[in-house]
């Protein structure tokens, strides 16, 4: 009965604080649809999305990375998207030979093209290799954005946008951030169909600028 209590408590605990950091997310995930737009006009453009995160946002980028070469829910063309974490032969060899600060740079150098999306993930925002791997992919010339904690920190404003979730608990911040990674593939696949082909409209034109509608 007491162990059955403690439980209760922690689940309670635990569901409501998520509950209230998702609410007071959700006006800033607006800006999803928008990235989604953006991202299915590159991705079938030929372009391609690099992931990249430490630690449980590692696993983020892998799984955000998956679900655009699989798919969400319904069968699609597979879309070109690489977690920067996943290859670890790469990733040891180059911590040995140049620093675990450049482990992701690296790879941002090797694979990044102009107008491709690179998005790094990061419950604090202060990681240094992927400060680093920002500042490389923007010398590039690529779309740089960033999913964090809560404002201020470095890599959001290192990056072109960057989605905050309102809390510095990291719990929070990862049930979140992959909240915010499954609406991302949803925007996408819901964009594909005006991305083949059409060229954007005035509106897209502004949306993917980033102005208001």
């Amino acid at each position: 009965m007491y162990v059955d209590s403690i439980d209760g408590k922690v689940i309670h605990s635990h569901l409501r604080r998520l509950q209230q950091t998702a609410s007071a997310f959700e006006p800033e995930a607006g800006k999803l649809a928008r990235w989604g737009l953006v991202l299915a006009r590159t991705l079938i453009g030929g372009g391609r999305l690099l992931v990249a995160g430490n630690g449980g946002s590692a696993a983020q980028a892998q799984h955000l990375a998956a679900e655009f070469v699989g798919k969400l829910r319904e069968d699609r063309i597979p879309l070109s998207a690489i977690a920067l974490t996943a290859d670890t032969c790469g990733l040891t060899a180059i911590a040995n030979d140049y620093g675990y600060g450049h482990v992701f740079a690296r790879q941002v150098r090797a694979h990044g093209q102009p107008g491709d999306v690179l998005l790094l993930i990061s419950t604090s925002g202060r990681s240094p290799n992927l400060l680093e791997a920002a500042d490389t992919g923007r010398a590039l010339g690529m779309r740089i954005w960033a999913f964090t904690g809560d404002r201020p920190n470095p890599l959001a404003e290192r990056c072109a946008e960057a989605l905050a979730v309102p809390s510095n608990d990291t719990q929070m911040v990862q049930e979140l951030h992959l909240a915010a990674a499954h609406l991302l593939c949803e925007y996408v696949d819901a964009a594909l169909p005006r991305a083949h082909g059409a060229p954007p409209s005035p509106v897209e034109l502004r949306v993917m600028a980033g102005a208001p509608r």
